[in-house]
């Protein structure tokens, strides 16, 4: 009767062992799974972050250009403003030697004077 308690207890004992062994490669299965899991999620994470990244950075240029454009526009409203100042100061000008030649010639010969008098020094 010695012979059976222990040919019991082998058997529970190889039987224990082959359930615990069955628990290790389950655990290491869910652990590989588990793995790839987070492997898949962290591409996702940076998929995501690129495709803003280059969202962001085509928004970036649009606002880009827009600036530029809109600068561009501004310049040529304020070239043209420029243009037609300079239009009316040579009108406004021209009119005032018309008005007063006899002026305008003294005025010319006094400054024609005090360039050629610097230029000798």
């Amino acid at each position: 009767m010695s012979v059976e308690p222990q040919a019991c207890s082998t058997a529970a004992e190889d039987d224990a062992a082959a359930r615990l062994k069955k628990d290790l490669t389950a655990m290491k299965n869910d652990i590989a799974r588990l793995s790839q899991q987070i492997a898949d999620a962290v591409n996702a994470l940076a998929a995501v972050a690129q495709n803003q990244g280059h969202r962001g950075l085509r928004q970036a240029r649009a606002n880009v250009d827009q600036a530029v454009s809109g600068a561009s526009d501004r310049a040529g409203a304020v070239a043209g403003a420029a243009q037609d100042a300079a239009s009316s100061v040579g009108d406004a000008l021209a009119e005032a030697i018309q008005d007063r030649a006899v002026a305008a010639i003294a005025l010319a010969m006094g400054v024609a004077f005090l360039v050629g008098v610097a230029w000798r020094r």
